[in-house]
């Protein structure tokens, strides 16, 4: 199923997610070392839901960046903080050398259906993404939909809304995950027409497992083709190396695709397991430039 190499290479950045327990843990600084020698523009950390992991994700970002020598876009969001300790969150970044944020709104916090700001919160993440640009020292990234957001009643009020992020002071995006790049193009086309010019960075997830693709899908609007639940269905079925495999040349395909289409840089939600995403890049021509023993 897989392409030729492009003929382009390209950029590369990665999303880890902060480790809940010693295992975890280790298997992040495995995956954080595993994936640095490809030099990557930036890593992301991300920000549980409800600020259930605001210090880990603290901890996490700053290791990385210490140890790692990688620039850490820090996830923030609105959920369950006033305005002042969430700009508190953001002052202890920029004193820990930090200087990327990735503002969100935040998803509910368990059990409850809908987002709710705090009574002294920010409504929205317009309002902390005008917060942290007034600061003038922070690069701010954001989120994008392709697919509508579960809140949203179509892409074009999701397009509308990411305009207002730029606007507001975002300087980049990245998207949600998606099966077909069709449905990149399409949306780029149309941020296009809205006049964003900021770019937007396709967001990949190399599928490290079926049926916890599938609940993502669903959790975040991401329509599933029939083809790829044909396809990965069948090789769930014959056992793990039939579904890594298919896992493999799928996203290699999706990533030419993208590239042949134009795009310049990729995205990937590693979920912490850096062999998927290793095999993707060194097919897409993105070989180890960095030497970590020069590293601190």
């Amino acid at each position: 199923m897989s392409r030729p190499v492009s003929d382009t290479t390209p950029r590369i950045s990665f999303e880890f997610f902060p480790p809940k327990t010693l295992d975890a843990s280790f298997r992040l600084w495995e995956t954080a070392r595993a994936l640095a020698p490809l030099a990557p523009d930036f890593v992301s950390v991300t920000y549980g839901a409800g600020g259930t992991t605001r210090q880990l994700t603290h901890e996490a970002v700053t290791t990385i960046n210490r140890h790692y020598g990688l620039d850490v876009a820090a996830h923030l969001t609105c959920v369950e903080a006033t305005r002042d300790e969430t700009m508190e969150i953001v002052q202890a970044y920029a004193d820990a050398g930090i200087r990327e944020i990735v503002a969100l709104r935040g998803d509910a916090p368990k059990g409850q259906a809908h987002f709710t700001p705090h009574p002294d919160g920010f409504a929205s993440s317009i309002e902390l993404i005008e917060a942290i640009a007034a600061r003038g020292d922070m690069t701010i990234r954001v989120g994008a939909y392709p697919e509508p957001h579960p809140d949203s009643p179509d892409t074009d009020a999701d397009v509308a809304w990411l305009k207002r992020k730029i606007d507001a002071g975002a300087t980049s995006a990245m998207t949600q995950f998606f099966f077909d790049a069709e449905t990149f193009f399409r949306f780029r086309d149309k941020c296009a027409a809205a006049g964003i010019d900021a770019p937007v960075i396709p967001g990949i997830l190399p599928i490290q497992g079926w049926a916890g693709t599938r609940r993502f899908a669903a959790a975040c609007g991401t329509h599933i083709p029939f083809w790829a639940e044909e396809a990965f269905s069948a090789a769930a079925a014959d056992g793990p190396e039939a579904e890594r495999k298919l896992a493999a040349d799928t996203c290699i395909k999706l990533c030419n695709d993208l590239i042949a289409g134009g795009v310049e840089q990729l995205h990937f939600y590693t979920l912490n397991r850096p062999e998927l995403t290793l095999e993707v890049c060194n097919a897409l021509g993105v070989k180890p430039t960095r030497n970590l023993e020069n590293v601190a």
